[in-house]
């Protein structure tokens, strides 16, 4: 093997930022080599995820595991190696007539990163999460030893992984189903909520939609809290769409990819520009309901048409703050916890509304639970601690937790929910916070 190397690193919230040893191979017997030899492993995918999920003390990374090995065109089912990219199977699939049956809000994942944090998109309601596509994968555990995980074979190790956050080992390759589209195409409805209770409500009335999403505006209050816009979708049939589209439904131009080419002072994003970006966005749709049809990236993946834009949050970074509130209290909690953040001044102008509907029961460690789930960016401050605390208490105080792969500085009583999980050779920063902080 060649000599291992300490660098910097850290993941999309450039917070924190660690030197640790990180390497990567493509061959199983450098990885076997790489496993017996350390301490504390803990596998990394593209480093999408936010805070200390994916960082340890000696970091494998799978870029190199970037193969495909088979697509059965037929039943819409891959198998791939897990450093493989999201966006790298939509590019193979879409154009064949198939898509993710789930996905998060960045195609920049890996496979393995999305079985690791049993990712939920903007369908969990009505498909749940990407481990009920998930056929089998291979995993590397602490011995290096490679075996193969299916809800038939090696089930516990299948169940602990996903979810898993990486602690049980290095997912290898994978394999699991597509679902068929017609066309690359969303149907959308955009719907303005004056408020709260108006946001609530067509989240309930969208149940039957496939696809709910909204931007909410979290530093609004009073009467306008909880401004926010739904956007609901469907996968366009082809004889749907304009005939513009209709022609080549199954592939999209390539569009213009702005870049963010430095980090921005540390000045520029504050509760005054936050209030200006909040009010545009939602005075750009003069209509109370537009339908239109857009295509897959613009409805799935509005961030990643600019590249690097998480320097806009400045050197300093920025945390994704991720929690769920049961249904029967998501209301009244979701009003106390925006009520918080405009009290502080610490405005998320990325702030995203989703519901969960109920989760597979087999996969313990997934993070949804039924409820409301907000998501929101909060660049790192003095003041952020002091905010993330106030949240925490209210995510307790209602039942809720945290979504451990946005998490970097919440409370271990909101975070500790990992099961089946007791294995000192693969470790992560963020669980040894974790244990620590609960000791």
């Amino acid at each position: 093997m060649k000599p291992n190397f300490i660098q910097k690193v850290t993941n999309w919230g450039n917070f924190p930022v660690v030197e640790k040893e990180m390497k990567s191979e493509d061959s199983f017997r450098n990885i076997r080599e790489f496993v017996l030899n350390h301490n504390e492993v803990i596998a990394r995918g593209n480093g999408r995820c936010y805070g200390d999920a994916s960082l340890g003390e000696h970091i494998f990374s799978t870029k190199k595991l970037n193969k495909f090995i088979s697509f059965d065109r037929l039943n819409g089912i891959i198998e791939c190696e897990s450093g493989v990219l999201l966006s790298d199977v939509l590019e193979i699939a879409v154009p064949q007539g198939y898509f993710l049956y789930v996905t998060p809000g960045t195609k920049f994942v890996t496979v393995g990163g999305a079985i690791a944090s049993d990712v939920h998109g903007k369908n969990h309601h009505s498909e749940g999460c990407f481990s009920e596509y998930v056929i089998e994968f291979k995993l590397m555990n602490e011995n290096g030893e490679i075996i193969t995980c299916s809800r038939e074979t090696n089930s516990d190790k299948f169940w602990a992984t996903i979810g898993g956050m990486g602690l049980t080992g290095i997912i290898l390759t994978a394999k699991f189903k597509l679902k068929n589209i017609e066309s690359a195409y969303i149907r959308q409805e955009s719907i303005k909520a004056e408020n709260l209770d108006e946001i609530f409500r067509l989240f309930e009335e969208s149940e039957n939609w496939t696809y709910t999403v909204a931007w909410i505006d979290c530093l609004q209050k009073g009467k306008n809290i909880g401004r926010s816009i739904l956007m609901r979708g469907e996968h366009a049939f082809q004889h749907e769409l304009p005939q513009n589209m209709a022609k080549s439904p199954l592939r999209l131009k390539k569009k213009f990819q702005p870049t963010v080419p430095f980090y921005f002072p540390g000045f520029v994003l504050n509760a005054l520009t936050v209030k200006i970006f909040n009010l545009l966005y939602y005075k750009k749709q003069s209509k109370k309901e537009v339908k239109s049809f857009i295509d897959y990236e613009t409805y799935f993946y509005p961030l990643d048409f600019v590249t690097d834009w998480n320097k806009i949050y400045g050197k300093s970074g920025f945390i994704q703050y991720q929690m769920v509130i049961p249904k029967d209290s998501g209301k009244e909690g979701m009003k106390k916890i925006l009520e918080t953040i405009a009290n502080s001044g610490n405005g998320s102008f990325l702030a995203v509304l989703k519901l969960f509907g109920k989760n597979n029961e087999e996969a313990y460690n997934s993070f949804p639970i039924e409820g409301y789930t907000l998501a929101l960016d909060f660049k790192v401050n003095s003041k952020l601690k002091k905010l993330v605390k106030q949240l925490d208490d209210i995510v307790q105080e209602f039942g809720g937790r945290i979504y451990l792969t946005k998490d970097s500085m919440s409370k271990s009583s909101l975070t500790n929910y990992l099961k089946n999980i007791q294995n000192p050779k693969f470790v992560s920063l963020q669980h040894k916070r974790i244990i620590n902080n609960n000791s």
